[in-house]
């Protein structure tokens, strides 16, 4: 490269980004004493083609480092090195041995690291140790790419912007959705054989995928061994980032460089025409540098002491409320201007929908620990104006015992409610006294959201997720089987309210697969009338099963994947579950924006509970039964008629139940829409095949069983 086409550059913005002449690079490192940009030509090329280093007396503006490249194009392949202290006691790591991702980097080769370290490697633990440490040798080593991000044609799209009370969330994995039995797609596994089966996502009636983590991961990071096969386990889920900016590479069909970045954006404008948000599960409690014997792959060899929270008093050990052995020091001015500009750009360049945040918890955290009334990220995450429309989702929780359900600090905030999923749980495994607690959550957790000002939409209800048991698992398994995780089942919680009904794991038994049928039934329809945003577990449509394991974060194989070999014989469950969607959608009372008032005196009560007797329940007493009566006259659909009355009544004994049915108000008759103890696939109906009941004043509910009334 000749002297002439290397120029001082700009400090903003940080990254690499393509001008009409050239690319711009920029990173920031405060302590930092040398860097030096590697260039390649080819992403297995031993050596760099070129190395540049960069003068701090003219290519460094405060804490940032920049040159500008002339005549240097998109597609470009880079990687940094970094000189400064090397002083673990007072936090700093700096090798200049190291070959360095850019934080701000858009897209990755997909080489992996963990599975190219060198046999015996260890970090260095004093200055002495770095000249004999074993590193990474730069052709098997991830290669940021340079991207034009203005060279998509989005053909007008913009990100949807659906209101919390209309949205329906499936999570799913992008791989794992097309990678198993039968899927059909031309390219498994990939964001390209996930766009194959938005027609399968838009028939089901869903109205956002959930994506689990689709930031840059390593896989391989992961080192247990299977014990039944031998085989190395790897990362599946993918919560440990090493790139914050890039979409996932291996997950892509095109494997050229930056190839995904068009493909995960092609995949984003598909689901949008289908009127189906995107929504990211992102990690920004920690990365995959783990703790003191972790592996530098980016933010520890620029900045060590500014990126994690280190302990006060032994700055070379890392505070862990991740439970991942670091934590990222998410309320430091340096790291909270980074994820806002990191969400930004999943906004503005890819048109995501929102965020899901893992163990959020963590973003509330100052430098030292403690949590502040108004944490600075929480709050300007939740006021940024950009990311003003954009759906946010805490799991309010982390490792080191924080737990924020109903009070996440910031605003604005929706949160994973997981006290929806184990009150639903226990109430329809039976358990005694369970009532209470699941009107509660049905009836959209006011105990939890109302004095915050917020609405039942901003808790996300669910009865399963990725991690645990799958809705199939929940009535299949009593305990937990993750034999196969190599930590000698000690992994994943033993709180699952479970109930295989009689036999551990799969049958052939008729009367347990009808019991575990009608059962799913039960959350499914639960879940889709209860107050409060729902999310539905990928693959619970169809009974997909994990065989037992409720923490299949290492199982990227046929365990965790969708079999689509399964889905014809599950038919009957989709159905239900495609109608269930379908009967919140078209009824404004299931998905109020605010909450039950109860009686008013004069007027018809919003919501009205009862005993089987028809009588005003006794909620210190009630016990497997649950009904209520929703009144349709405070909410208007959107034909702007106001909403019908429905009846709603839960048995959860093992007794059949006759119930006193409230007689309907304006001379209406009730008409049966659904009953879960029908096997037949009649258990829920449309709204156009209703019919009447005969028997107006009385029902009898079988056990464990859920019916719906419609007032017409």
């Amino acid at each position: 490269m000749n002297i002439e086409d290397i120029l001082p550059g700009q400090p903003f913005p940080l990254g690499a980004v393509p001008r009409d002449n050239g690319v711009n690079f920029a990173v920031f490192s405060r302590n930092g004493t040398k860097v030096i940009l590697n260039l390649f030509n080819d992403a297995g090329e031993k050596e760099p083609s070129d190395k540049i280093e960069l003068n701090p007396e003219i290519n460094k503006t405060g804490d940032i480092w920049h040159v500008f490249i002339k005549n240097l194009k998109p597609g470009t392949m880079y990687l940094y090195q970094v000189d400064g202290p090397f002083n673990p006691g007072e936090g700093h790591r700096f090798n200049i041995n190291d070959f360095l991702l850019d934080p701000y980097a858009k897209a990755l080769t997909p080489e992996s690291i963990f599975l190219n370290l060198p046999k015996n490697y260890r970090p260095p633990f004093d200055k002495s140790d770095i000249e004999h440490a074993e590193c990474m040798h730069p052709f098997n080593f991830p290669k940021c790419v340079v991207i034009d991000e203005n060279s998509f044609d989005w053909e007008g799209d913009k990100p949807i912007n659906r209101p919390l009370h209309e949205s329906i969330i499936y999570e799913v994995h992008a791989k794992g959705f097309t990678a198993g039995m039968d899927s059909g797609v031309r390219n498994p596994g990939t964001y390209d054989g996930f766009m194959e089966k938005i027609p399968y996502l838009k028939d089901l009636g869903i109205t956002a995928v959930e994506l689990m983590p689709v930031f840059e991961f390593d896989e391989f990071e992961n080192a247990n061994i299977n014990p039944r096969t031998g085989e190395r386990m790897e990362n599946y889920w993918g919560y440990s980032t090493t790139a914050f900016f890039a979409p996932k590479a291996t997950f892509a069909a095109d494997k050229a460089p930056g190839g995904v970045v068009t493909e995960f954006k092609r995949l984003v404008k598909e689901l949008h025409k289908a009127g189906i948000e995107v929504i990211l599960d992102v990690v920004f409690n920690h990365t995959a540098e783990g703790n003191e014997h972790g592996v530098a792959i980016s933010f520890r060899g620029f900045e060590n002491s500014i990126y994690y929270m280190l302990v006060d008093s032994h700055k070379e050990y890392y505070m862990n409320y991740s439970g991942c052995g670091n934590t990222f020091n998410c309320n430091h001015p340096i790291v909270r201007t980074f994820i806002i500009d990191c969400l930004r750009h999943w906004v503005l360049d890819y048109h995501i929908d929102g965020f899901r945040f893992d163990l959020a918890s963590i973003l509330t955290r100052s430098p030292d620990g403690s949590i502040p009334c108004i944490p600075p990220l929480t709050n300007a995450i939740s006021e940024d104006p950009l990311l003003a429309k954009t759906k946010i989702i805490a799991e309010p929780w982390d490792a080191g015992g924080a737990y924020h359900v109903g009070c996440f600090p910031g605003g604005r905030w929706a949160e994973w409610n997981d006290k929806f999923r184990d009150e639903i749980r226990r109430f329809w495994r039976g358990d005694e006294q369970a009532s209470t607690s699941a009107a509660t959550r049905m009836s959209g957790s006011s105990d939890l959201y109302s004095m915050s000002g917020r609405t039942p939409n901003h808790s996300i209800n669910f009865v399963s997720c990725h991690d645990g048991f799958t809705m199939n698992d929940l009535v299949s398994y009593n305990h937990k089987h993750n034999d196969e995780n190599g930590e000698d089942n000690r992994d994943g919680t033993d709180s699952n309210w479970s109930y295989n009904h009689g036999y551990e794991g799969p049958t052939a038994n008729p009367f347990i697969e009808k019991m575990r049928n009608k059962q799913i039934k039960n959350f499914m329809l639960t879940l889709l009338i209860s107050q409060g945003t729902p999310m539905i577990l990928g693959g619970d449509e169809f009974r997909r099963s994990q065989r037992g394991n409720n923490n299949a974060y290492c199982q990227d194989n046929d365990m965790s994947w969708f079999d689509w070999s399964q889905f014809e014989n599950n038919r009957a469950i989709f159905n239900f579950t495609k109608r269930a969607i379908s009967l919140r959608k078209n009824h404004a009372v299931f998905r109020r924006n605010t909450f039950f008032l109860g009686q008013r005196a004069g007027t018809v009560p919003d919501i009205q509970w009862y005993n089987a007797d028809g009588s005003n329940p006794d909620w210190n007493d009630i016990s497997r039964f649950l009904a209520f009566c929703l009144f349709g006259q405070y909410c208007k659909n959107k034909d702007g008629k106001e909403d019908n009355d429905f009846y709603i009544a839960a048995n959860t004994d093992r007794q059949d139940i006759m119930v006193t049915i409230p007689t309907p108000l304006s001379g209406k008759k009730w008409y049966l829409i659904a009953d879960t103890s029908d096997d037949s696939d009649n258990s829920l109906v449309d709204e156009e095949n209703l019919e009447q009941l005969r028997e107006q004043e009385h029902y009898v509910i079988p056990a464990n069983s859920l019916i719906i009334l419609i007032a017409k």
